[in-house]
């Protein structure tokens, strides 16, 4: 019945200062007599916590060494009950007086939970019936300074879980396994890819273009050679200078950078597989990405079965494979195969409530695509794969020897999203350097996501690249698949995180006397504004207008959309307005979560993009050097919520 006792519960409790001051005085002690814990050097274990419920028949009675964390401790007197969590989970210590050294036993009792320990003991099951380690003698290897979470809750904050993933891993056990399914899911597309043929490369992180995906890079400065590199935001381009060279199967599993939002889907730097084999295409890719997703799911899960963001998704082989011009038909009832002008198929989009991005050129190809991003993909639930991308968002792909004005490449969609991207890799020189001079273009129509162009990657090109199937594989994306997991926080260990606090850069100035310091000054000379009104407003039509403070409690891009962000705001009010406004050319989401806005909040709803949008954020406009440029106008966080403005 001691196992059932808990002493623990008539202690009072402390705020958590004072359990650090108390753990600190601990340590203090244990230091003061010559048992520093922190000198601990090593120990050496001989079994886990699992290894002793799998074997225990054999080992019932044997003596064992086990190390862990003390994840609780209850009994009373010369009795004691402990959880050790290990690697592989927990497993009971029972330590009595009399079977230990008496002052050994004492100082045991001092220990705290999340306490680090090494154990001497036996293995035997307890008159419970639970399987048990008995405690000869327990060795502090650790001191733990700060308390564990509430033990009963654990850890549930998702924010505090992502920052302090040390913690999460300690009393959320079962957040182990996300990342155990993940490493799994890595080796086994290793041992996929290496059993036929490819060898695995690394190609480099910084570089003068970024080139081979459309995405905005981070930017970063070289100091030697003083000039300004991009983090890869793909692997692409260099992978098939090797195809160029002659290894004719290469992949590389590795860390992108894309300096863009963050969502569910999204974090700014994320892993994924590309590979690139000479003499096959987009079929042979296709075979591959179905053989590792439903091969890992057999072999890591034992079943072809999973469910994944309220889907029961069936990963058994024989996907659905369908074009982009069939998909948009069946979903969106456009037929976009007996559409043949550029003219018909924009207005066919726009009659169906889609919306061209604005850089895009009024095209056949970019209405279709623009159809299926908006109209199809959300409806995409079992694995299929979409083919035939129109050659406008496909730069890098060889055309369709039917329809010219089609690419032989393929999307991979499970529950409405992307996990692999593969093309008939374009081999045409020419035609590639046409397709670079037309994304430059769009890239100076104000398109920043567009490709670079790359003249050394030409040059290989016209050395000759035999024909070659190429694909990218989002690997995060397949661990959520696996793991069932909403969010790519949950299998990434440290999701990039807003700071805290406001980080600021050191800088390297002498200091500056007050009286000589002066306000920035901004230079207004290239800017400028729109003529002031001078017809006046009627002004009981204008006061009709609500403009109130409101603070940004969330904000995120809207899928499909490049310009649009979605506001969660606190209007003063008790429920939540949602408010969407096109400003995502000049902030992104995560500069603008707690700030003050000011918003008109008495408009009607409006529907953008399916979102009903409750308002409208007040901005200032201007131009400057023949561009507009937009501030969102926010004002100080010391106005509250709703407060109205005069």
């Amino acid at each position: 019945m001691a196992e059932q006792k808990n002493n623990r519960q008539a202690e009072p409790e402390l705020d958590l200062s004072e359990q650090r001051k108390v753990r600190r005085e601990k340590l203090a002690a244990l230091q003061a007599a010559g048992q520093d814990p922190f000198r601990q050097t090593r120990f050496e274990w001989t079994a886990t916590s699992q290894q002793i419920k799998d074997h225990f028949e054999a080992m019932e009675g044997q003596s064992v060494k086990v190390a862990g964390r003390l994840m609780s401790k209850r009994g009373m007197g010369k009795v004691s009950f402990c959880d050790l969590q290990d690697r592989d989970g927990r497993i009971q210590l029972y330590a009595r007086q009399d079977e230990m050294d008496e002052e050994a036993y004492k100082t045991f009792k001092k220990y705290d939970i999340g306490d680090i320990v090494g154990v001497d003991g036996e293995v035997f099951r307890t008159q419970r019936g639970e399987m048990s380690v008995r405690a000869k003698e327990i060795t502090l290897l650790s001191k733990s300074l700060l308390p564990l979470p509430e033990k009963f809750h654990g850890l549930q904050d998702k924010e505090l879980r992502f920052r302090q993933r040390y913690v999460d891993l300690m009393v959320n056990p079962e957040v182990k396994r996300n990342f155990v399914i993940r490493s799994q899911f890595i080796q086994f597309m290793r041992s996929f890819l290496d059993d036929r043929g490819y060898i695995e490369v690394e190609t480099p992180v910084l570089n003068t273009i970024a080139g081979g995906a459309a995405a905005r890079p981070f930017i970063t400065h070289h100091n030697t050679l003083d000039i300004d590199m991009y983090m890869r935001i793909a692997t692409e381009l260099p992978l098939k200078r090797l195809i160029v060279g002659g290894m004719d199967r290469v992949y590389e599993i590795g860390r992108i950078f894309r300096n863009e939002g963050m969502d569910p889907k999204h974090n700014p730097e994320f892993t994924t597989v590309e590979l690139y084999q000479a003499y096959t295409d987009f079929h042979g890719m296709m075979d591959i990405a179905e053989g590792i997703i439903s091969g890992a799911a057999q072999k890591i899960l034992g079943t072809y079965q999973v469910e994944w963001q309220g889907e029961q998704i069936d990963l058994t082989p024989g996907w659905r494979r369908m074009t982009m011009v069939d998909a948009v038909r069946e979903y969106a009832g456009i037929d976009f195969g007996v559409i043949t002008d550029d003219a018909e198929a924009v207005a066919a989009a726009k009659a169906a409530g889609v919306e061209l991005a604005a850089a895009a050129e009024k095209t056949w190809g970019n209405a279709l695509y623009a159809c299926f991003d908006q109209k199809v993909e959300e409806k995409l639930i079992q694995p299929t794969f979409i083919t035939m991308y129109p050659v406008e968002v496909s730069p890098l792909t060889k055309r369709s020897p039917e329809d010219p004005r089609l690419t032989e490449r393929f999307e991979l969609f499970v529950c409405h999203s992307e996990l692999a991207n593969a093309y008939s890799e374009l081999n045409d020189p020419i035609d590639q350097r046409h397709r670079f001079e037309k994304q430059v273009e769009q890239r100076e129509r104000g398109d920043d996501e567009t490709e670079m162009l790359d003249e050394d990657f030409l040059n290989a090109l016209e050395y000759g690249m035999p024909p070659t199937g190429g694909m990218g594989m989002g690997i995060d994306r397949c661990v959520m698949l696996l793991t069932g997991t909403d969010t790519i926080r949950e299998v990434i260990l440290f999701p990039t995180m807003k700071p805290t606090e406001k980080v600021e850069a050191p800088e390297k100035k002498e200091p500056v006397k007050t009286e000589e310091k002066s306000a920035e000054k901004i230079d207004f000379s290239n800017v400028k504004i729109e003529p002031l009104f001078e017809e006046f407003v009627d002004f009981e039509t204008f006061a009709k207008s609500d403009y109130r403070a409101v603070k940004i409690e969330a904000c995120e891009a809207v899928p499909k959309s490049k310009k649009l962000l979605k506001f969660t705001l606190n209007d003063g009010t008790d429920r939540r307005r949602t408010i969407l406004s096109g400003i995502h050319e000049y902030y992104e989401p995560e500069q603008l979560i707690g700030k003050t806005a000011i918003a008109i909040v008495n408009l009607p709803p409006r529907k953008m993009m399916g979102i009903d949008s409750e308002g409208m954020l007040i901005s200032a406009v201007h131009e400057e050097n023949g561009r507009e440029g937009l501030n969102l106008l926010m004002v100080d966080d010391r106005i509250p919520a709703g407060a109205k403005l005069y």
